[in-house]
């Protein structure tokens, strides 16, 4: 059986939606099992946003989605990775559960597993495309096998439309003030980079 985890961070639901679309692509092929796993909130945040509600609704949301950890990194043969984007980059949580997988990195434990990002932004330059760019080499530091998604595939990128997708990562626009939500060809995309990811791994490791 060939594993497919897949982490991530969403303070207001964009990510988590996304990154269900890639685990219905990972599902759809044969001898696939996924996970997906919530990356821990810092306690200073949720005392900051408790007063936003579309925050709190999100987070409400997903609580029962299992904390991430670095057994489920080592359980994994590919995993897709949702990275929302603060300021051009990962956010610190997502930078934090990284940062402590020190001991998976020294031992090359995460070495030849396959990787593929979702990410999203509150404007169509807001830095989806720096997010995976630069959240591509701690990975690469870690030992994955990087998948992006290349046009031939994925014919939706080709638009002057506001949405998301490159060929570094699958992505969504979820506007200035968070209320958009990710349209249907960004999830098509989501979904096929998660298959991608489980196909490789397989073919890796199955």
């Amino acid at each position: 059986m060939t594993k497919v985890l897949i982490p991530y961070y969403s303070s207001y639901g964009h990510i988590f939606t996304m990154v269900q679309a890639a685990s219905e692509g990972a599902k759809s092929v044969d001898g696939v099992e996924v996970k997906i796993a919530r990356v821990e909130e810092f306690d200073v945040v949720k005392k900051v946003m408790s007063e936003q509600d579309a925050y709190v609704q999100a987070q409400k949301k997903q609580e029962n989605v299992p904390i991430a950890t670095h057994e489920d990194l080592k359980w994994a043969d590919g995993v897709v990775w949702g990275i929302p984007t603060r300021y051009g980059s990962m956010p610190a949580q997502m930078k934090q559960y990284l940062d402590s997988a020190g001991g998976l990195w020294m031992n090359g434990e995460l070495e030849g597993k396959v990787a593929g990002i979702i990410t999203s932004t509150g404007s169509i330059h807001g830095g989806q495309e720096t997010t995976a760019i630069t959240s591509l080499v701690p990975l690469l530091h870690f030992g994955f096998i990087y998948v992006g998604l290349p046009y031939g595939e994925n014919p939706e990128q080709l638009t002057a439309d506001g949405i998301g997708g490159s060929p570094y990562a699958a992505s969504t626009v979820a506007g200035p003030d968070g209320s958009v939500q990710p349209d249907e060809r960004d999830l098509i995309m989501a979904k096929r980079l998660g298959e991608r990811v489980a196909r490789i791994a397989k073919a890796l490791h199955g």
